[in-house]
């Protein structure tokens, strides 16, 4: 018997590397694709678990995994740096470029 495709196993690397392209570019829409991507990557490598002779490889599932939860943090983190900068910064610099420039300078210690 041909072994099968682990279902979601692609799906989820693709969702992890989304992730991690997404927390450069933006960090709210990355969060997700990395919870999605480690749900489904776990799924699969539960699957793989429990019949692995009917399935092919674990890696893709494992790789989708690896990448969804080092996107969950990478993307937690960024969601955290901006929330502490836009705390310190304050949302009325973000009107005045000159306001701005000051409370960044003070921060940064320049």
């Amino acid at each position: 018997m041909e072994k099968q495709n682990l279902p979601n196993a692609t799906t989820s690397l693709v969702l992890g590397i989304l992730s991690l392209v997404t927390c450069i570019c933006y960090g709210i829409i990355g969060l997700p694709l990395g919870i999605i991507a480690f749900i489904l990557g776990n799924k699969a490598t539960n699957l793989y678990k429990q019949n692995p002779e009917e399935y092919n490889s674990v890696g893709n599932a494992t790789a989708g995994k690896i990448t969804g939860l080092i996107g969950i943090i990478l993307n937690t983190i960024f969601i955290l740096v901006m929330v502490w900068f836009f705390y310190k910064i304050g949302l009325d610099a973000l009107q005045d470029p000159i306001l701005l420039e000051q409370r960044v300078n003070e921060i940064f210690g320049q």
